[in-house]
């Protein structure tokens, strides 16, 4: 599990800061259905794809570390998992967004409940290796 968990950690940090830069660089053009949405969307969507990129990079910080630590690797999960909810809450107030969309939303709910259940792997099978004893993370 441990595996499981730093080629996941790995993947999405790298997945984050490749999507973060399309949308840097491509702008309204990178959102599906938001081709015309105008300047104002085109610069929060720029800057947000930075601001993703960052998030992807602190994924791969994560993957950096020996062992894991399941505190980051829980937060970045449910910042992963805030971003579904906040889809959520635009499916309510909006209605059904472009397919995609809806295909991102189920990933952003998805995959956070297997990071936080594999998000202290590492950490348990340092543990169990006789290693020195890391602290558990909450």
């Amino acid at each position: 599990m441990a595996r499981t968990l730093r080629l996941l950690v790995r993947l999405m940090g790298w997945a984050c800061v490749v999507i973060g830069l399309l949308h840097v660089l491509l702008g309204n053009a990178a959102i599906p259905g938001a081709g015309s949405a105008g300047p104002t969307i085109d610069s929060w969507g720029r800057f947000m794809g930075a601001v993703f990129a960052g998030y992807g990079l602190a994924w791969l910080w994560a993957a950096e570390q020996r062992p894991i630590p399941a505190r980051v690797v829980r937060r970045l999960a449910g910042v992963f998992l805030l971003g579904g909810v906040g889809r959520l809450l635009s499916l309510a107030a909006h209605g059904w967004p472009q397919w995609f969309q809806i295909v991102l939303a189920v990933l952003e709910l998805a995959l956070p409940p297997v990071y936080f259940w594999l998000a202290d792997a590492e950490e348990r099978a340092v543990r169990g290796s006789g290693s020195p004893a890391v602290p558990a993370s909450r």
